[in-house]
């Protein structure tokens, strides 16, 4: 229930008075895990980090100034493939931040990565690949870039991004 309400305090608060980052500019949201995020082990359930990176996905889309138009276009961003790596755990009521930034797309995904840090540094690293849909169909990523004014170089994946679509790949050739 309190996803609920911080997607509702998101939308309804948060991202009308969000900064402003550009097209590959890291956006920063701050959270406290509250103890019903929690589970017997006394810190922040594997469950919740995907729902607070899709809070954070919004948020970012928010402060790139993206978020109604994409709305209004009726683009829905849809997640294909994610990669945790766990590193130290979250506590009961410690405040911590979710950094979200776009790192790179190729003709098909974009591929976002997303961190956890606070202030006893980073707890979690994830990377995400995802596409938008629009009634149905994939949106190509030319005609995102198009409608977000994009016109630089595509930048290049990071290495360990390169890696993981290469064993998303093979994942799928050997369960066809």
């Amino acid at each position: 229930m309190n996803l609920y309400f911080r997607l509702f305090w998101l939308l309804a608060w948060r991202s009308r008075r969000c900064g402003e980052i550009d097209f590959l500019g890291t956006s920063r949201i701050s959270y406290r895990a509250l103890p019903s995020d929690c589970d017997i082990n006394f810190h922040l359930t594997n469950s919740r980090y995907p729902a607070f990176m899709d809070l954070a996905r919004t948020y970012m889309l928010a402060e790139m100034g993206l978020l109604s138009r994409f709305i209004k276009l009726g683009w829905m961003p849809i997640v294909n493939a994610v990669e945790f790596t766990y590193i130290r755990d979250i506590k009961p009521l410690a405040k911590f931040e979710i950094e979200t930034k776009l790192v790179g797309w190729d003709e098909k995904y974009f591929y976002i990565e997303q961190r956890f840090v606070s202030n006893k540094g980073l707890h979690c690293i994830v990377h995400v690949r995802g596409v938008f849909v629009c009634k149905g169909k994939q949106v190509p990523i030319d005609s995102m870039l198009k409608e977000v004014g994009y016109e630089q170089t595509t930048p290049a994946l990071p290495a360990e991004v390169l890696k993981w679509k290469d064993f998303l790949q093979l994942k799928k050739q050997n369960n066809s």
